[in-house]
């Protein structure tokens, strides 16, 4: 059986508790959608609908991956603060346009975490 988001979210409250600038992810892509994993434990989830492949996308982005194909997965190091957009991008209804302006603005704070001002490089 699977883990709930809401399950995931507790995990994933606990790991953003703490400022790091350094928190090793694995995003695994199997038949039921994308999986963002922390040390083998779910931070989040994107479902294989249309809403959760372009929030699954747009989660690898801000981690500043490419989404692996289906049965593959890729793994790479990410600071709190991109780790908390990649999170909350996967949360977002993607199908409501007010929230086109959050991703925008998310995607563009984890890009300059990654690579700006003190961020850890790609």
């Amino acid at each position: 059986m699977g883990v709930s988001r809401s399950k995931a979210w507790e995990f994933a409250e606990g790991l953003l508790d703490v400022p790091q600038r350094s928190v090793p992810v694995t995003l695994r892509h199997g038949k039921t959608g994308v999986v963002l994993l922390h040390r083998g434990r779910v931070l989040t989830r994107c479902y294989s609908s249309k809403v959760g492949q372009w929030g699954a996308r747009f989660m690898a982005q801000a981690l500043g991956v490419e989404l692996p194909a289906q049965g593959r997965s890729i793994s790479t190091s990410v600071s709190t603060g991109v780790l908390f957009r990649a999170i909350s991008i996967s949360s977002l209804d993607l199908r409501k346009p007010a929230t086109h302006a959050i991703l925008e603005r998310m995607l563009e704070e984890a890009e300059f975490q990654r690579t700006g001002a003190g961020g850890a490089p790609p």
